[in-house]
């Protein structure tokens, strides 16, 4: 399963991974960890910086942990439950016990997580380019159509180093390369206008309180007019003397298109609670952001030797903005349906990851965009939130939902209230987000 070398010598590796982010050093790690020939290919080079909310949920510290990387985050913030606000009341949340997921999580900059997961994928065996930068698809012309996106024979680089290009060529070629996924674009993918886009904006302060035990969410963030719009603040301590703080607004309705981010940040710093010392000056550097496709909204997600994993194919949980955990799952999902496609079954194998992303992500997220689109009306989303915020267990048991912790050993209020919603949802004129992304 090992190749002889990288470029355009004859070489042909089992798996070539577009991206080194969360799901494309994941991918490559399993993929690695499993023996076969991998390569990386990295545009930046690490440490890099990433704008993230920087907070690891019980799911993505599961992941991290399979990998045999949770030890690495020995120095950074472990924090134990989500404070959230909302319309004049507040309510301390613990991190629900669950069989397969911890109950706590982590804040840790981009910066120095993807660094260590990339890492931990050259550890196991994988080959990682950094400071490359994949200009092209090589499209495999011979090759018969017979999937929704091309096959490819491999992809052109660019090294940042010395500025010239070549050729690495590959079985299967998985596209990591994030939300706005240049070459997801050049193959075909798109993103169906008609599902949830999130929005966001974040910035770091220093503040005494950087190393609280519980994150922040607010829920009823406003904008300069004092309206409430579909999303929400959060302030998250980094345990180094920062908080990451931020705005996250779902764009599911024409009213909240043409929003801007920027005020809607600086209302909520004005707003948030005094004890935290957030101000002008003690800000790190204007806030930066980004748009989020969620809710598998993009597509199509495999091919006869493509794949589509991470942010790329539009996971992102429409819930809660979550990207890190799905992003490392996905990964795996890929990594599994290309072994067993590498040992040969081939094409059908990768059509069994679309099959598995279904099985896995696309009830929960008809349920989450279900959420989201009640959440978008101000009256719906006051009436939520300020009649939740009064019951400790309904918001315990919304906790367990949108943080995707149901267990499946038991049938508790979060469980049953899921499933009911799921039966809500199924009525509901939306379908399960696999069918061919809107231009």
């Amino acid at each position: 399963m090992t190749g002889n070398g990288i470029g355009d010598d004859g070489s042909v590796h089992d798996v070539l991974v577009i991206g080194g982010g969360p799901s494309g050093a994941a991918c490559g790690y399993w993929l690695a960890d499993a023996g076969w020939d991998v390569v990386v290919v990295e545009k930046k080079e690490f440490p890099r910086e990433k704008t993230c909310g920087d907070g690891l949920t019980p799911r993505a510290v599961r992941q991290l942990a399979d990998m045999g990387l949770e030890a690495e985050l020995a120095g950074a913030h472990r924090f134990t439950g989500l404070r959230a606000y909302g319309f004049g009341h507040s309510i301390e949340m613990q991190w629900p016990e669950h069989p397969n997921f911890p109950s706590y999580g982590y804040t840790i900059t981009r910066h120095d997580l993807d660094g260590l997961v990339a890492a931990g994928a050259a550890g196991a065996g994988a080959t990682l380019l950094q400071g490359t930068e994949v200009v092209a698809p090589i499209i495999d012309e011979g090759a018969a159509t017979t999937g929704a996106l091309p096959t490819l024979a491999g992809v052109t680089v660019k090294e940042k180093a010395g500025g010239g290009t070549r050729a690495i060529k590959a079985r299967y070629v998985v596209v990591a390369d994030g939300s706005n996924s240049r070459i997801g674009r050049m193959l075909g993918t798109s993103r169906r206008r008609d599902l949830p886009m999130g929005m966001a904006l974040r910035g770091y302060y220093t503040s005494e309180r950087h190393d609280d035990p519980f994150i922040e969410s607010h829920l009823d963030i406003s904008d300069a007019e004092g309206n409430v719009v579909p999303g929400y603040g959060w302030i998250f301590p980094m345990g180094d003397g920062r908080v990451n703080v931020g705005v996250g607004l779902l764009s599911t309705d024409q009213r909240w298109k043409g929003l801007n981010t920027s005020q809607l940040m600086d209302a909520f710093v004005d707003y948030a609670p005094e004890s935290w010392g957030l101000s002008p000056e003690t800000s790190l550097g204007p806030p930066t952001g980004g748009k989020l496709p969620m809710g598998l909204s993009v597509g199509p997600r495999a091919g006869a030797n493509v794949l589509i994993a991470g942010d790329a194919g539009g996971v992102i949980n429409p819930f809660n903005g979550e990207g890190i955990a799905y992003g490392y799952e996905t990964g795996r999902l890929a990594a599994a349906a290309l072994g067993h496609a590498l040992t040969g079954e081939g094409a059908e194998a990768l059509a069994d990851y679309e099959r598995e992303l279904t099985a896995a992500y696309g009830p929960y997220y008809k349920v989450a965009r279900a959420f989201v689109h009640l959440i978008s009306h101000p009256e719906a989303m006051r009436l939520c939130v300020g009649l939740g915020m009064r019951s400790e267990l309904l918001m315990n048991t919304l906790l367990r939902i949108m943080a995707n912790l149901m267990r499946p050993d038991a049938a508790g209020p979060a469980e049953l209230g899921y499933r009911a919603m799921e039966l809500v949802s199924r009525l509901l004129p939306d379908n399960d987000g696999l069918e061919s992304p809107a231009a």
